[in-house]
């Protein structure tokens, strides 16, 4: 399906207010709060949002709740790069928060300010809420390839995620600290990130605006025949996602930093077949091989990014219906009694587990009862629970 932009999302977008716009008919129901271009090279969610915005004043449409959009870093797109200091979407850690609460204004780092500033709209809204806050955070990617959605894998979050016809990926917050959408969903809101295609993709555009139109509908705020184009954006998702995996689990991620010179290959885009011990990159130590067999996802063709890319395989659908039938009678709760498995000293909704024991008790057991692994401990893994929307 041709796309319908005129132009690419271009570097340099000037936005002189952080609040993309507000609609909200004052009827009761829920709030969809949306996040675009936390990273300033990703501009297209921002074009979008506004387009999506302004059909629906220009129709007066009939709406239920409460629509916001909010943009993520400005300064750094207002230079079309990804940021400044630091990654924006790599510092929402509570801990971290408020240490930057008590650092002076004239010593954060740029994002640090961003996020400060930021975080009041967020608190406003999510304050105001009556109802359920549906929350969507808008990416595009360096490589090229097909859309899909993250979540954090709550059964809310599971059930929003899959109306979207695209591939939906499990696991990538286990691979990511400080990111904005597990911060939202730490707070037991319905999160879902949306990634759209590349960067200066018009029909990411496109694909931003599907995405958000169908949100609305899912939630409850508009009907379809409110939304004239609503059948076409649908199939259009639906085009894109049509030879894919319905839902992938994060596998393994391959860190980089400034020193190892991390180059990709090139020729890979999101969902590309690769196989292990395939060279997909070099760095300063030599070539770069696939660990395992899958999928490559979010290859780094950017400057900028601690991520190198991603493997991803597809997750079979039978064992989400099992997971949400044991998340359902509550077996997690049974998780702390297993052999060499304690509740952390520090924190009731952390489990530590014996590394001996994990490989008796794999990694996958502990998703299925609605735990994430956390982080390498030592001689211990250490897992969270994911926090489930009231």
């Amino acid at each position: 399906m041709p796309s319908t932009a005129t132009t690419a999302p271009t570097p340099g977008l000037t936005i002189t207010d952080r609040r993309l716009g507000t609609y909200d008919r004052g009827i009761a129901g829920p709030t969809i709060v949306v996040v675009a271009a936390l990273h300033g090279n990703e501009p297209s969610g921002v074009v979008a949002f506004r387009r999506v915005i302004e059909r629906l004043q220009e129709r007066d449409t009939p709406f239920r709740g409460r629509l916001v959009g909010l943009a993520g870093n400005l300064p750094a797109i207002a230079r079309g790069e990804r940021f400044i200091d630091e990654d924006l979407n790599r510092i929402w850690q509570p801990r971290r928060i408020e240490r930057y609460a008590d650092t002076p204004r004239d010593k954060r780092s740029v994002e640090a300010t961003q996020q400060a500033e930021l975080l009041d709209q967020l608190d406003s809204e999510l304050e105001r809420a009556d109802g359920l806050v549906h929350f969507l955070d808008l990416h595009t990617s360096s490589a090229e390839g097909k859309p899909f959605v993250c979540i954090g894998d709550t059964l809310r979050n599971r059930d929003f995620a899959t109306r979207f016809p695209v591939p939906v990926i499990l696991g990538l917050e286990e691979q990511v600290d400080g990111a904005l959408l597990e911060y939202i969903n730490n707070q037991g809101h319905v999160t879902v990130g949306v990634e759209a295609g590349q960067h200066d993709d018009p029909s990411s555009i496109d694909f931003h605006e599907a995405f958000l139109s169908l949100a609305l509908v899912s939630a409850g705020c508009v009907e379809t025949a409110e939304l004239p184009r609503y059948e076409e954006m649908r199939a259009r998702l639906r085009a894109a996602g049509a030879a894919l995996p319905r839902v992938l689990e994060v596998r393994y991620r391959h860190p980089v930093a400034a020193a190892d010179r991390f180059r990709m290959r090139p020729g890979y885009e999101n969902f590309h077949r690769i196989r292990a011990g395939e060279a997909l990159a070099d760095d300063e130590r030599g070539d770069v091989h696939a660990p395992e067999t899958g999928r490559i996802l979010l290859p780094l063709y950017q400057g900028l990014g601690d991520d190198g890319y991603f493997l991803v395989r597809e997750f079979a659908r039978s064992w989400l219906a099992v997971s949400a039938l044991l998340r359902h009678l509550r077996f997690g709760r049974l998780a702390p009694w297993l052999p060499g498995v304690h509740v952390h000293e520090d924190d009731a909704n952390t489990l530590v587990v014996d590394r001996r024991v994990a490989r008796w008790f794999a990694v996958q057991v502990f998703h299925l009862l609605g735990y994430r692994k956390k982080r390498d401990g030592g001689d211990h893994l250490l897992f969270s629970r994911r926090v489930e929307p009231a």
